[in-house]
């Protein structure tokens, strides 16, 4: 499977955005999906997970309330709702792709490229 992230870009804090995770060579739907972000000079850290049916989702703190994730198996495609942005929300977002939806890095098989968000004024 092969994952390409996009939707970043420079925003407005509290401005929105949808990121998108598009799989190639591969079908999504026997896959959990996460989102992980990284800042400059920090680690990687969870942001939100989806399972293989949608059915069930879970979100970091700094995440919960404000993002929505979502997937269209259909489309081979997740995504990442981003609402009421913050500056300290600026980092590469990556999607992921795994056997089991997780919030850890190490449990999924698949990364995108990474798509960088901004929130800035």
């Amino acid at each position: 499977v092969q994952l390409q992230a996009s939707g970043g870009g420079l925003v407005q804090p509290g401005g929105s955005l949808r990121l998108s995770c598009v799989a190639s060579r591969g079908s999504l739907s026997r896959e959990g999906m996460g989102w992980f972000r990284q800042a400059p000079g920090k680690e990687r850290e969870f942001v939100a997970a989806i399972s293989r049916s949608a059915s069930r989702k879970y979100f970091a703190d700094s995440a919960r309330g404000r993002f929505t994730i979502s997937r269209d198996n259909a489309k081979n495609t997740a995504y990442l709702q981003m609402h009421s942005l913050k500056p300290e929300d600026t980092a590469i977002y990556y999607c992921a792709a795994g056997s089991s939806w997780s919030i850890r890095s190490v449990d999924y098989d698949y990364w995108g490229q990474g798509t960088q968000v901004t929130v800035s004024s």
